[in-house]
């Protein structure tokens, strides 16, 4: 993703300044973000900090106060019907009649939106098969599981084949098999060309989806960048050693300050009060940046041998999405060691 001074290039969602107020709410402050054609974009945020506003103005649901936003080249202002036969959105909720078959619903959408009755009815087989619900294609949607009305609701979006799809929170309440087959729809939107925005509260759905991510907190981008360079942001990696007796944690950690303080900080688990807050290490771990990955998890390996510290398990750990949104959004920090005191 391009960052909000860089020109975007063949970019499907531009969005420059977005300012938007409800009474004295300020729900967007000057948002700015770019989405390539055929990425996917993960928006993450608090409740309230203006994730589903900026979905609302740029599927033309609502005006902007300021700021300029286009999707699919077309303004969402100037353009708004340009904007919306442009794009597909899928909320929370499956907007399905559930008396009627999954193909009935598929088709009625296609009529709905101008297909003719047979180019309807090739499009819902099409789109059935291609979401594995051709088996189910006269049942009534009242008797489909949560992920197949999912799947459903978001094949009806898809009737027409959009460039840009939104999907707000799709896998809300889905249990996990479900949510894989949602993932893998994604997943082939992407390989189709189609441009994605998600709003999720599942950090690990981002994290695997997303081609880059934005953060908002209190209507403003507080992030953004791809997965790993936020989590580089907030700590990047480390290696966590975890003596076979705990009793030798703080020999360890004394060695490896002697050793490797120049470039790293070192902090112990359960030992000492330098623990790292919220790392939920092992007793006797002790924690040290990694900046260097495996050399510097072979430098921790060769200095315990040296000193006859035998080692019950050794590795090397990222902050997860859930420490960067933490961090970023005012939430306790993030599981990384503590600078030596």
């Amino acid at each position: 993703m391009l960052g909000p001074h860089e020109p975007a290039v063949e970019a499907a969602i531009r969005v420059d300044g977005l300012t938007k107020s409800f009474g004295d709410v300020r729900a967007l402050d000057g948002v700015t973000f770019n989405a390539p054609r055929g990425s996917v974009l993960g928006v993450l945020g608090p409740n309230g900090a203006g994730k589903t506003t900026v979905v609302d103005i740029l599927c033309t649901l609502t005006e902007p106060d300021a700021g300029s936003a286009t999707v699919a080249g077309r303004d969402v202002v100037a353009d708004p019907a340009g904007v919306r036969e442009a794009i597909s959105m899928t909320g929370q909720y499956a907007a399905l009649d559930e008396t009627l078959g999954g193909r009935d619903n598929l088709v009625f959408f296609g009529r709905m939106l101008g297909l003719r009755r047979a180019a309807a009815r090739e499009r819902a087989d099409f789109l059935l098969e291609r979401f594995d619900l051709t088996y189910a294609a006269k049942r009534p949607v009242f008797a489909y599981s949560g992920g197949m009305r999912r799947r459903l609701d978001i094949a009806c979006g898809l009737i027409v084949e959009p460039s840009v799809v939104f999907l707000d929170e799709p896998t809300t309440g889905l249990d996990p098999r479900s949510r894989q087959a949602v993932w893998s729809l994604v997943e082939a939107l992407k390989q189709d060309g189609v441009t994605t925005l998600l709003t999720t509260q599942y950090l690990e759905e981002a994290d695997r989806l997303s081609d880059a991510i934005v953060v908002l907190d209190r209507g403003r981008v507080v992030a953004e960048g791809t997965a790993a360079e936020l989590k580089e942001r907030v700590g990047g990696t480390f290696c966590e050693a975890i003596p076979a007796d705990p009793d030798d944690a703080p020999r360890l950690r004394s060695l490896l300050r002697d050793r490797l303080s120049a470039d790293h900080h070192v902090a112990s688990g359960a030992d000492s009060a330098d623990s790292a807050e919220g790392a939920d290490s092992a007793e006797g771990a002790v924690t040290l940046n990694a900046p260097n990955g495996v050399d510097t998890m072979a430098e921790v390996i060769a200095a315990a041998a040296g000193a006859g510290v035998a080692l019950r398990d050794i590795g090397l750990r990222s902050p997860s999405l859930d420490d960067v949104f933490l961090r970023l959004t005012g939430g306790p920090p993030a599981a990384a060691p503590e600078p030596i005191r």
